[in-house]
């Protein structure tokens, strides 16, 4: 996750304007469903970032209790 949702952004607005342009309803939803897919992963990148800076364990990142 080293882009932190930033190709997958990319990939489904590419994806998306693909179905507009083709007139493919489907391939367009799906492309708005990966920009969410994305966007979530920023979001869960900069979730783990501060909790990391806040000494705080996240599932990619336990932190020992003792």
């Amino acid at each position: 996750m080293a882009d932190k949702g930033g190709m997958d952004k990319a990939k489904g607005k590419a994806k998306e304007m693909t179905g507009k342009v083709t007139g493919d309803r489907k391939q367009q939803a799906e492309g708005k469903m990966q920009q969410a897919r994305g966007e979530a992963k920023k979001l869960r990148g900069k979730a783990e970032e501060q909790a990391r800076k806040a000494g705080r364990s996240t599932p990619d990142n336990p932190v020992d209790p003792m």
